[in-house]
């Protein structure tokens, strides 16, 4: 497993799956992104339906029969208010969330270099039970609010366990197999959105939301009984050391106030040591905002404005989760090989911008199906960019950069769709686009991505480069080993 295999080395595949499966801790956070998969990709599609007939009763008067058995053109205008209301509501709690993720994060990540990854872990994922036990509380009592699930999706903000995990697969897998390894916790949320969708078909709604509590709980103990700590000792320890000779003296109750609260912001400071980590920023940045679109308000425009039924939903969730799992799996470690996590990132992003423009275009659900297919793709991004930035980071500070830039890209989170809601209400009803407009926004924030993916520096964000780079002076020093016929190479 020494070196670095390139796209010519027929076992380099082999050999990451073999290292990877035998590693310890990154094949349990791939079962847990799995589990979560499953319990969140088998609601996705009840939560719109369910919170827009429910604020149409409680906040418009509605009594009639359930919005979702209408057609979109025989709806009344209560229940397209209450779809109003859904979204405005899903935009605050994804906007707090992502707000109280953007203060803590670099602060856990932190914590998490100098305490251990399992422990936030933990905590993170029981913080995510709270979504689900109101959802099912939604729907045993009638007049229950919608208000609680986004609450307790907006708190779960305060701790984001995928950002540990990130630092605990860094952890436990060399540089050259941290890209692959980091698609490989996408692949596991892949494959349980593409599972997801046999739950939600032959279920009810109630049914599917207290199966998706069920495993979520399921997660949860595998975690406490599974998950293993992957920092060493050496590393935490290394890593306390080194912080404690950052902290200022401290003679007065005062000073320690102030040293609390000012730290997530010096943590945050990480970004700024150099033009690799500013260009990555600039990313995490660009491409939050454009991705808030297609997560927070994709499913509400295409159930409103394409008439997506739960069996469309589920569709979707089978194309995009099977697409995930070959792209993650089978195309992202040889293409990374072949032209380096650059070249991947400006691909993934020109891929990303092209398909919202077809979610923009789009005049019929084929259309919506083909771009899902295709913005597959664009998920190479995220880790492509995670182990960039994992290779530029020392090993006694892995949390505390996956942990920065994951707060920034949850301030472009907080913001995009409080920015995208803003477009979408100034444009829904105009000609050309009209709804559709906001996805031409993303789009063009996709380029611009792209442009601070261009800038990145080759020699910092491609893990090939200083392997082919010592080939080529190798191939140019004589060999003078004149005891043997064949010289020993060691790379």
């Amino acid at each position: 497993l020494n070196g670095n295999p390139t796209s010519d080395d027929p076992e380099a595949n082999t050999g990451f799956i073999r290292y990877f499966i035998t590693s310890s801790g990154p094949p349990q956070i791939i079962t847990l992104c799995l589990l979560l998969a499953l319990a969140l990709g088998s609601t996705v599609g009840v939560v719109p339906s369910l919170v827009e007939d429910r604020f149409a009763r409680l906040n418009h008067g509605y009594e009639g029969v359930p919005c979702l058995q209408l057609k979109m053109g025989e709806r009344p205008q209560e229940c397209l208010l209450g779809n109003d209301d859904a979204q405005n509501a899903a935009a605050l709690a994804s906007f707090i969330s992502n707000m109280l993720t953007f203060c803590t994060s670099p602060l856990m990540g932190s914590i998490s270099d100098e305490r251990g990854r399992r422990g936030l872990i933990l905590l993170g994922i029981g913080l995510s039970l709270l979504g689900p036990i109101n959802l099912v509380l939604m729907q045993i009592l009638d007049n229950y609010s919608p208000y609680p699930y986004f609450a307790s999706h907006a708190i779960s903000g305060v701790v984001s366990w995928m950002a540990t995990a990130l630092s605990a697969i860094s952890d436990a897998m060399p540089p050259m197999y941290r890209a692959p390894a980091f698609g490989m916790v996408l692949a596991g949320f892949s494959l349980g959105f593409a599972l997801s969708p046999v739950l939600a078909v032959f279920l009810s709604h109630l049914g599917v939301s207290v199966l998706s509590l069920t495993i979520l709980l399921g997660g949860f103990i595998f975690a406490l009984f599974y998950m293993p700590e992957t920092l060493s000792p050496e590393s935490a320890a290394q890593a306390k050391i080194i912080r404690m000779s950052e902290r200022p003296r401290m003679n007065t109750r005062a000073d320690v106030w102030k040293y609390n609260l000012m730290r997530p912001l010096k943590e945050l400071m990480i970004l700024n040591r150099s033009k690799t980590f500013k260009m990555l920023s600039a990313l995490a940045f660009c491409s939050g905002i454009a991705s808030s679109g297609d997560q927070t308000l994709f499913l509400y425009y295409v159930k409103g404005y394409f008439d997506f039924t739960d069996k469309d939903i589920a569709t979707f969730f089978l194309i995009a989760g099977g697409m995930g799992m070959i792209v993650q799996t089978v195309i992202l470690k040889p293409f990374n090989s072949l032209v380096g996590e650059r070249r991947v990132v400006l691909v993934s992003f020109l891929v990303g911008s092209f398909c919202n423009y077809l979610y923009a275009v789009a005049g019929s659900k084929r259309t919506i199906f083909i771009s899902i297919t295709l913005a597959s793709l664009s998920h190479m991004a995220f880790p492509t960019i995670s182990a960039i930035k994992s290779m530029n980071a020392e090993e006694m500070e892995q949390g505390r950069i996956q942990g920065a830039l994951y707060s920034l890209s949850s301030l472009a989170s907080a913001l995009g769709p409080v920015t995208l809601r803003y477009v979408y209400n100034h444009t829904k009803d105009e000609s050309g686009c009209g709804p559709g407009t906001v996805f031409i926004y993303c789009a063009a924030i996709y380029l611009v991505a792209s442009l601070f993916a261009w800038a990145l520096p080759e020699e910092e964000a491609n893990s090939n480069y200083h392997k082919m780079h010592s080939k080529k002076r190798s191939s140019l020093v004589p060999s003078h080993n004149y005891g043997s016929c064949e010289e020993e190479v060691v790379v």
